[in-house]
């Protein structure tokens, strides 16, 4: 097995997206303030900024795009959270649509291959072909005799996207009518909307491995069948269903094109821009705290932060209090953590034979025993590896990064695991540290060498993120890389939705709706819905009305 190479002290990348916070570069007054530059608050912020708003984004990482960032290192190229985006093959699906109107069309997407997601399950390999009767067929191969269930199984993903226009719209509800508007949902949502996934699967089949099979994208929310919401399964499902897509030029594209949008109305996106605070007088936000001591004050403050950093680190903690917010917490958690392995390798994808599939690894179908198993013994077989191959899947790779290749390996982990080095900095965490990561590092490797054994000898460079580098880039306290957790219960929180209980202040991104790119883009759209008022009806029509949009109509009206 190669060497990891692994080199700790070098500084960070060389791909750096906005302009570096002084406070003499602020040029306010500005309508709105945004806290944290994930995909979910360019969204707001530029949404908002086609509306006329002058916006200010605040990011505290080097780099602005959150989880949609790259960075460089050695003459190789990663991104940290984008692997790939489904509904891009289409200008008239929701997502694409948002995309092109946030970026003035200046985003390119490539096609993954026909078989975007391979699953080995154990000995039992199931590749995932796009496009309906290609998804229908793979599944149907791999489990003869099993038809009907898979029927059954994909018009039950057309009905929970169905439902998702009507859970989305009771995000633009005011909290007084919450309770009344749940019972409403009730009756229109399709009975297998939140209950568990492994419920609803098991309903339609006794077979454990066609379960297995269907739950393979499980890491895409970070949750395992008996414990996620069958809402989120579907959509991720449904989400990938017409195959694979990537951003020409890498996940930092997405921050380069949308930013220059939010600039048209005067805004503009910071980096170094650590806030220490929001600042709230008399039940109402007016404007944020920074680190260095600097007041920026606006009418709305926007946070792109997460849920929890915000009600726990950047609100004061009587207005937190008066929220409500100890008692609400007791129904969310944070997902869970992971460990991710940014791999350079000497050669070309071509040459290498690297495909534009990803892989997921489990050592069987049953998901659940899998992770039990893990979380008793962090030492024994991960539940599952994902392994990606951006430099495949994006044609301009080799023009920013000649002869090489690039492999990104993700898997979960503990957040135990690294407590004893809590606080510590990035890039000085001890030997021992070291020698962990070292220990996790060469067991994933072990997994990436059995898949592609033509790559031994050939890796140049490892270098390993834990959820202390999450922490300490992305501000996310455990690690986790999916904000809340995606079970039931979170969804049945009527209070997790842009308006909060404070005058001014708003919440986007993923914990709002639901995780993944799109899922915190479209957050970030319901968040300028809720911001504009009846002014956003514009914006909803050119956003949703199209007659090749499978959006309905009478909700885009409500929306309005």
């Amino acid at each position: 097995m190669d060497s990891v190479k692994t080199t700790p002290k070098l500084k960070p990348s060389t791909i750096r997206i906005g302009r570096r916070y002084r406070d003499n570069r602020l040029d306010g007054p500005y309508d709105a303030i945004v806290i944290g530059s994930g995909i979910g608050g360019l969204t707001t912020a530029a949404c908002l900024s086609k509306a006329g708003k002058k916006v200010l984004v605040l990011e505290q990482h080097y780099t602005a795009g959150g989880y949609t960032h790259s960075y460089a290192r050695n003459g190789y190229e990663w991104d940290v959270g984008v692997h790939y985006i489904g509904d891009m093959g289409s200008p008239h699906t929701l997502g694409r649509k948002l995309f092109d109107y946030i970026t003035d069309h200046q985003l390119r997407w490539a096609p993954m291959d026909d078989c975007y997601d391979r699953f080995f399950l154990g000995d039992k390999v199931v590749s995932l072909r796009s496009g309906r009767d290609g998804f229908r067929g793979s599944l149907v191969e791999a489990f003869p005799g099993e038809e009907q269930a898979i029927d059954q199984y994909i018009r039950l993903l057309g009905k929970v996207a169905g439902g998702m226009q009507w859970y989305t719209l009771s995000k633009l509800s005011p909290g007084v009518v919450a309770p009344l508007l749940g019972k409403g949902l009730s009756k229109v949502l399709p009975d297998c909307f939140n209950r568990t996934t492994y419920e609803v699967l098991s309903e339609l089949t006794s077979n454990e491995e066609l379960i297995g099979a269907l739950a393979g994208q499980w890491g895409d929310c970070g949750v395992p069948p008996k414990q996620s919401s069958f809402m989120i399964h579907a959509l991720i499902a449904k989400h990938y269903i017409h195959g694979g897509y990537y951003p020409v030029g890498g996940a930092s594209e997405m921050a380069k094109t949308i930013i220059p949008v939010i600039q048209q109305s005067g805004g503009e996106v910071f980096t170094y821009a650590d806030v220490s605070g929001i600042m709230v007088s008399k039940g109402k936000t007016t404007g944020v705290r920074m680190s260095d001591g600097e007041e920026i004050h606006a009418p709305i403050v926007i946070s792109n932060a997460g849920v929890i950093n915000t009600f726990e680190s950047l609100l004061p903690a009587e207005a937190a209090r008066r929220c409500g917010y100890p008692r609400k917490r007791r129904h969310i958690e944070p997902s869970m953590p992971h460990i991710g392995l940014y791999i350079g390798v000497r050669g070309t994808a071509e040459e290498l034979e690297l495909p534009k599939t990803n892989f997921w690894v489990y050592p069987s179908a049953h998901h659940d025993a899998n992770v039990a198993r893990f979380l008793a013994d962090p030492d024994s077989e991960f539940p599952v590896v994902y392994i990606s191959f951006p430099s495949a899947k994006d044609p301009d790779y080799q023009n920013r990064c000649p002869g090489t290749a690039a492999i990104e390996i993700v898997a979960p982990c503990t957040y135990e695991q690294f407590e004893a080095w809590e606080g510590t900095v990035w890039g000085k965490r001890g030997e021992d540290y070291e020698a962990s990561k070292h220990a996790i590092t060469e067991r994933l490797m072990q997994v990436l060498y059995d898949k592609l054994p033509q790559l031994q000898g050939r890796v140049d460079y490892v270098e390993t993120s834990t959820p202390l580098s999450t922490a300490w880039f992305c501000r996310y306290g455990r690690g986790e890389i999916y904000g809340l957790d995606h079970t039931p219960e979170r969804f049945d929180q009527s209070w997790l939705r842009p308006k909060t209980a404070i005058d001014g202040l708003y919440l986007t991104g993923q914990d709002i709706l639901t995780c993944g790119v799109v899922g915190a883009m479209i957050g970030g759209l319901v968040t300028t819905l809720s911001i504009q008022g009846w002014r956003g009806a514009g914006l909803a029509k050119r956003i949703f009305v199209d007659k090749g949009a499978s959006v309905d109509h009478q909700v885009v009206s409500s929306l309005a």
